[in-house]
Parts: C-alpha cells; structure tokens; sequence
C-alpha cells in the first residue's frame, strides 16, 4: 500500500515553499511562477501553518473581484483551514480528503514535523503506475 511518504520520495529533494500573512498577494504569484507550484504555506512569525493560498485563491479571490494584488495582503486570501494528512496514510486517504474537500494540495506530516505537500497531480501518478503494473502482472499471467 502506497503512503503519503511515498510520493514524496517519488518527487525527490523538494524544498516547501512558504510566504507569511502580511506578504502581498504579488509576492506570493511571483514565488509559485519561479518555484513552479500551485501553492503556499503560509506561516505566521513562531513559524505556524496559518492558512494556504493556491492559484485558485489568486483567480477567484484577487482577479475575479478585480483587487489589486500589490496592496493586497495574503492573510486576506488565503484559505485557514489547511488540511493534512500523516506520512503514514494511504494515498486512497489522501485522494478521500482531496476529492471530498475540493483541493489539490495537502501537507504531508510525520507528527508535528512538515515533509512535504503532495498534490492531485502526484497521486494520479502513483494511481496510475499502479494500475500499469497491476495490468502488465494480469497480461503475464494471461500469456503464461
């Protein structure tokens, strides 16, 4: 059974990427452009996970409502409840709270510690290659 853990082995060396409540909202766009991710942490000053923004945030909360992303304060964006999941769990589990919460990104823990953030994209993958090995296993057996 494959682990939330897993799939961020199967990412390999990754840094989490962050910003604060007080950033600016163009600030944040221009973190996700350069690291390539479709979401933040947001992390108060004791360095606490305060909230998330995502693209989504960004395009129905800042552009959709046509505010100005330079004088706008991620805090006043982001979503504030973050859900998360632990290293140990399945990635079924992580593709219920997904499915079931509307989102695309989920913090990976072991404890308290923060690992990583997997997205959708990451567990379609490992479902995927799964399936492909399940399938080739079942064609073998077929052929035998």
């Amino acid at each position: 059974m494959t682990q939330a853990k897993d799939l961020l082995k199967n990412r390999g060396e990754e840094q989490i990427y962050c910003t604060n409540p007080g950033a600016m909202v163009n600030l944040a766009i221009g973190l996700m452009a350069e690291k390539n991710v479709g979401a933040l942490l947001v992390k108060d000053e004791s360095n606490a996970i305060v909230g998330i923004i995502t693209e989504r945030d960004v395009l129905l909360k800042v552009a959709a409502l046509e505010k100005n992303p330079k004088i706008t304060p991620v805090s006043e964006i982001m979503t504030e409840k973050v859900h998360r999941v632990q290293a140990k769990q399945s990635i079924e589990d992580c593709m219920e709270i997904m499915n079931t919460n509307g989102f695309r990104h989920l913090p990976v823990f072991e404890g308290d510690v923060l690992l990583g953030m997997i997205s959708v994209k990451d567990v379609l993958r490992q479902v995927i290659a799964e399936q492909r090995n399940i399938i080739g296993h079942l064609e073998d057996y077929i052929n035998r």
